[in-house]
């Protein structure tokens, strides 16, 4: 009770600042904190107490589920979404929901229905996105764990401008939202955001249903491969990017593994070949929730349309993607994980892209965000990881390993962060 009620007093006064809560359960918390402190098998429970915040596209029962948009309903879920209901089988404690983008489109958290989200660690940058919202709760001190989804890089770009661990495991090892099949034509994955790599495995483990998930396991010498090669033309890694490649390196050198430079092979089509996928199933998206196009943000619109005409022409097509997974698969049979950048500069100013257009939108992003987004075309299992610090900024790299090791990218994250 006393860990709600420290971390509710926390959002009372600090999130007026920093934007990140969509809802707060306040008494709805205090009175789940007394359940668990009653309950006879409390010490059985993996997150007991464990304060938590749930992205506002995953119903949490009480709650509205306005997925960051004015064109949702705001009447409250009457149930919990799967994810939500195993968290709190686990002793943890909701706390509220968390500010998302227009349908968790974009790499920052901004939105004309709700405003901009800042970062915790720099109040006039963005936090990045699209679990913008959980990543500055978690940053701030306001949440020890967030629940988000990531179908593009919506957990691990926040996690890597937050100094956080966010992992986006393979595709299927947790529920979706909604108890969907798939999201965005197989794109989307949720996954836990938390201060360091034991915080993150705890809530993975839970989230996924398999305990086994939360032990680190001791690593062997892995063969890692690593690069800053751009999967698209549009986007460089910065020095401060490469910097936290070379950090990485270093490290894993340290801890005896054998890193070696070399890049995946990506297609030169494979950015385009993710957007396809990106905007039919936003498309798809809106006809599931039943919204009204004229209350959406403009340039949702035009992305709606965009998908329309995708969906009625056939696509996406999964060709193109089911050839990368297996040119992936070859590549990762010769090494055991691949570090790379996470984004490719640090966090804009907070709300600069909230009411522009698509194009300067898409291009901004474009430029930003590069790296995350063909491992969600593949649905390989990756993760921001925290490096250190540089002029003040968080450093951040991806690791990325083949489907079923999230526990060892995990257990590298934690030797990361450990010297």
């Amino acid at each position: 009770m006393e860990v709600t009620r420290d971390h509710l007093a926390r959002i009372a006064a600090r999130d007026g600042a920093l934007n990140a809560f969509q809802h707060v359960r306040a008494e709805a918390a205090l009175a789940d904190a007394a359940a668990v402190d009653a309950a006879s098998d409390r010490g059985e429970l993996p997150l007991a107490g464990v304060p938590v915040a749930v992205k506002d596209n995953m119903a949490v029962a009480g709650s509205p589920v306005r997925h960051g948009s004015a064109a949702t309903r705001p009447a409250p879920a009457d149930h919990d979404d799967e994810v939500v209901r195993r968290l709190r089988a686990a002793g943890a404690v909701v706390l509220g929901t968390t500010r998302t983008p227009e349908l968790a489109i974009w790499g920052f958290t901004a939105s004309r229905a709700y405003g901009a989200t800042r970062n915790p660690l720099a109040r006039d940058r963005d936090p990045g996105g699209s679990t913008g919202g959980g990543a500055a709760a978690v940053a701030s001190g306001m949440a020890a764990l967030a629940v988000g989804t990531d179908g593009g890089g919506s957990v691990r770009i926040p996690a890597a401008y937050c100094g956080l661990v966010g992992i986006k495991p393979g595709r299927g090892v947790v529920p979706l939202p909604g108890g969907a099949d798939e999201h965005w034509f197989g794109l989307t994955a949720v996954g836990p955001l938390a201060r360091d790599a034991a915080d993150a495995a705890a809530g993975l483990a839970v989230l996924a249903g398999r305990p086994e998930l939360a032990v680190l396991p001791l690593t062997p010498t892995l063969r890692v491969a690593w690069s800053a090669r751009s999967p698209s033309p549009l986007a460089r890694a910065d020095r401060h990017q490469r910097a936290a490649v070379d950090r990485a390196v270093s490290r894993l050198r340290a801890a005896g593994h054998v890193p070696v430079q070399a890049a995946p092979p990506y297609p030169p089509l494979i950015v385009p070949t993710w957007t396809m996928g990106w905007l039919a199933g936003i498309a798809r998206e809106v006809e599931v929730l039943g919204l009204t196009d004229a209350l959406l943000e403009p340039r949702t619109r035009r992305m709606v349309r965009l998908g329309r005409r995708i969906l009625r022409h056939g696509g996406p097509w999964p060709g193109s993607g089911q050839r990368w997974t297996a040119d992936a698969e070859r590549f990762l049979d010769d090494h055991d994980l691949l570090v790379s950048p996470v984004v490719a500069r640090g966090p804009r100013a907070a709300g600069a892209l909230q009411s522009t257009g698509l194009g300067r939108t898409f291009l901004s992003s474009g430029r930003t965000v590069a790296w995350t987004q063909p491992w969600n075309l593949a649905g390989f299992p990756a993760l921001a990881a925290p490096v250190g610090t540089r002029d003040g900024a968080p450093l951040s790299v991806q690791l990325v390993g083949r489907p079923g090791s999230e526990q060892l990218l995990l257990a590298v994250a934690a030797q990361l962060a450990s010297r």
